[in-house]
């Protein structure tokens, strides 16, 4: 029998790194040793029970020694060999495990605005009870994978993770914007939540490792904005004065001209709502947002009345207002002055200075009279 005493069976270097191994031959010959590490426990297991335990250090395998390997003995080959499944299931803990996908599409509760939130990180797992992990998981997990255990695990995590984060946002107890600063108190919920539901399969996570919460791309920059309008909106006093002056900044060209506008994605919208409003500027409710002199030039104002004029003064010696130059190209009103069109840059013509009909001499702009030859200027 000295040649059976030299056959091993102990977990090899390659699987050394998992939780569960699985010796691969469910022929075990007599007098064979098993070599049990420190952090580990090796389980006889026959049609789901298990039916013997080996604890660490070298072992015979013989029913002599472990009464119990008598059920197992194959009478075929004369008791021989042993007939079973043989499992080493790892004691210590596995870190960094990862984890993470899409949580849930959600309200959050403040801005009303629907989100995807998203979660990615890392995971601890050990075991709790190596038999009830056995019993529980042969016929639902391929063992034979070294990964289906820990890719199930995470998948329960995800699961647990989704609904906590769900329940917290939703009543209003986890903002959407500021998760990552409510980790350790998730964690706690999420890690008591997902063990309930890993104690029957006797497996436990220890704590989380490196993870966040994060809003899809897209959804953060939404809520950004939308957070920048609500405090201007609140800074203003009053949602049409944001409105309004949000106009008067240029988000109603904006809108009109197909282009976005900086000032906020409800900006426009908000400025054209508020024109349409009983209570809007238009409407005289209150006095319209502060604007350039070039604005203050364009828009329509009421002319102050004219003084009445001195019994000696005549009107025909007031000095003519000098007209608004109008652009020939596109029609629109310029400020007194300007050489160049405001709104399509054309260049204007220098006005030809009046000159006298008799002498040639250039005329002011007021003079009714020739300063040379005293000819009248005609009308």
């Amino acid at each position: 029998m000295a040649w059976f005493e030299r056959e091993f069976i102990a977990v090899p270097e390659t699987g050394k790194k998992q939780l569960v191994y699985k010796w691969p031959d469910v022929n075990i010959r007599r007098y064979s040793r098993a070599i049990v590490n420190a952090d580990q426990t090796a389980l006889f297991v026959k049609s789901g029970q298990v039916l013997g335990a080996l604890g660490p250090g070298r072992h015979r395998i013989d029913a002599d020694e472990l009464p119990v390997l008598g059920a197992l003995v194959d009478t075929l080959t004369g008791g021989n060999l042993y007939r079973a499944e043989l499992y080493f299931v790892s004691t210590r803990e596995f870190a960094g495990i990862k984890f993470g996908g899409r949580l849930a599409d959600i309200a959050d509760p403040v801005s009303e605005q629907i989100v995807t939130l998203r979660v990615f990180g890392e995971f601890a797992l050990s075991v709790r009870d190596a038999r009830q992990l056995i019993t529980s998981l042969a016929g639902s997990t391929d063992l034979h994978d070294p990964a289906g255990i820990e890719s199930w695990s995470a998948d329960l995590l995800l699961k647990a993770m989704k609904v906590a984060v769900t329940q917290g946002v939703s009543q209003g107890e986890w903002p959407v914007l500021g998760l990552s600063g409510l980790l350790p108190v998730i964690e706690q919920a999420v890690v008591q939540q997902t063990n309930t539901a890993l104690y029957e399969y006797g497996l436990r996570i220890p704590r989380l490792g490196n993870f966040d919460i994060t809003l899809a791309p897209e959804d953060a920059d939404r809520l950004k904005r939308l957070a920048k309008d609500v405090t201007y909106i609140r800074l203003a006093g009053d949602f049409r004065q944001y409105a309004a002056g949000e106009m008067a900044l240029g988000a109603g060209q904006g809108l009109a001209s197909g282009h976005g506008h900086d000032g906020g994605f409800i900006g426009a919208a908000l400025g054209i709502n508020a024109l349409q409003q009983p209570g809007s500027a238009v409407a005289g409710n209150f006095p319209p947002p502060p604007s350039s002199p070039w604005q203050q030039h364009q828009q329509p104002r009421e002319e102050p009345s004219t003084p009445a004029l001195p019994p000696t003064a005549k009107p025909a010696e007031l000095a003519p207002a000098p007209a608004d130059p109008i652009c020939t190209a596109c029609a629109t009103v310029n400020p007194p002055g300007a050489k160049f069109c405001v709104e399509c840059g054309n260049r204007f013509a220098p006005a030809e200075p009046a000159r006298c009909r008799e002498c040639d001499t250039e005329l002011p702009p007021t003079a009714r009279f020739c300063a040379s030859c005293g000819t009248r200027r005609p009308d």
